[in-house]
């Protein structure tokens, strides 16, 4: 966890994830680092100043040629619930800093000057028993994200919501207050749906978790998700999307151009009724690799799979140079020529450059 030599000075305190994880045994990739006062006023001393958010008291130097970002302590409250909190005081004592934190296990602070662990909610009781727990009862309606950082949490670490909590989620999912920022529910849904795990999106169906994102009522579908991902689109960077557009209804989150084509590749297959190797291979073969997945999850599964596994990598050889070669001159009676070379090629993946130019020979000779 000590990165960087800040050992002199006794305000500064590691603090959530980063204490979390080593006293889980884990390795943490984010240090957040939080000054008990003003770390805008007190800290440009201890490096090269990159930058500073005086909004939120936040500053960001280069010590040892590595950037840190240094939080002040502040107050919040939710003027606007569901959307970003607003600072009320900047250089708050520690107790009133953990008012703003979401989960127990995510509370503690560990001085960087002697590694002391400061608990003031019981964090490490809940690290023992694997607990997550709230610190009070309006947190999910604060911030309706948690729900979904609950989730995530609970699959990472093997934790589950202490029973105040779990009721607390579960009224709040009755009752949603969809005026939220989207933008943030969407960044919790790529990391916690992102992991590819079946078993947090049967949480997220059968706990209702999903209501966050539309009120049309989903029911956990029986072809699973993460085995076809682990075989077909493992390095995909939108797995999170091949979960959640099991919703159909994602109107409300904010998608980018990428995003939205995977849906939209996802509804034009499924508009489909195949009837042919051919078919299915000219549907598909411009399709985004999560709308085929999606498709084998909300369609057929049997064709997906088919032509995955036995027409995807099946290509033509021939060119219009061949056909040039062979006495054609360039027409639009190329494309006929290429579609009928291809339906005889997926009858037979194993012809040739050779066969092609015999097969073009055979059908479209004088």
């Amino acid at each position: 966890m000590d990165i960087i030599n800040l050992k002199d000075n006794p305000k500064l305190y590691y603090v959530g994830g980063v204490v979390r994880d080593e006293l889980l045994g884990r390795e943490s990739l984010d240090v957040d680092i939080v000054y008990e006062g003003n770390a805008i006023e007190d800290c440009t001393s201890l490096g090269e100043v990159v930058r500073i958010n005086p909004d939120f008291g936040t500053i960001r130097v280069k010590i040892q040629g590595r950037e840190v970002d240094i939080a002040s302590t502040r107050t919040e409250r939710y003027d606007h619930k569901g959307h970003l909190p607003q600072v009320e005081k900047i250089g708050c004592s520690l107790k009133e800093d953990v008012l703003r934190r979401d989960f127990t296990v995510n509370s503690l602070y560990k001085s960087v000057a002697t590694g002391e662990i400061l608990d003031f909610t019981g964090g490490l009781e809940d690290l023992k028993n694997k607990k997550l727990r709230v610190l009070h009862d309006k947190s999910f309606v604060d911030d309706p994200t948690r729900i979904i950082r609950a989730l995530k949490f609970s699959h990472r670490f093997g934790f589950a919501l202490e029973e105040n909590t779990f009721r607390l989620q579960r009224e709040y999912l009755k009752n949603i207050n969809y005026d939220m920022c989207y933008k943030r529910i969407k960044k919790e849904l790529i990391e916690t749906l992102g992991l590819n795990s079946d078993e947090v999106f049967q949480k997220f169906i059968n706990e209702k978790i999903y209501k966050l994102v539309t009120p049309k009522d989903v029911k956990l579908l029986s072809v699973k998700i993460e085995p076809l991902v682990n075989k077909y689109a493992k390095i995909s960077e939108n797995i999170w999307l091949i979960y959640v557009g099991v919703l159909r209804d994602l109107s409300r989150l904010e998608l980018t151009r990428k995003e939205q084509k995977i849906l939209d590749d996802f509804s034009e297959l499924e508009d489909f009724e195949f009837r042919n190797d051919f078919e299915i291979y000219r549907a598909f073969e411009d399709k985004e690799i999560e709308s085929v997945i999606l498709y084998a999850v909300l369609k057929e599964e049997k064709i997906a799979r088919h032509y995955l596994e036995n027409l995807r990598e099946i290509k033509i050889e021939i060119t219009g140079k061949d056909l040039e070669n062979i006495g054609f001159k360039p027409s639009p009676k190329y494309k006929e020529i290429f579609d009928f070379v291809l339906a005889k090629k997926l009858e037979n993946p194993k012809m040739t450059l050779a066969d092609e130019i015999s097969c073009v020979k055979e059908n479209f000779g004088d």
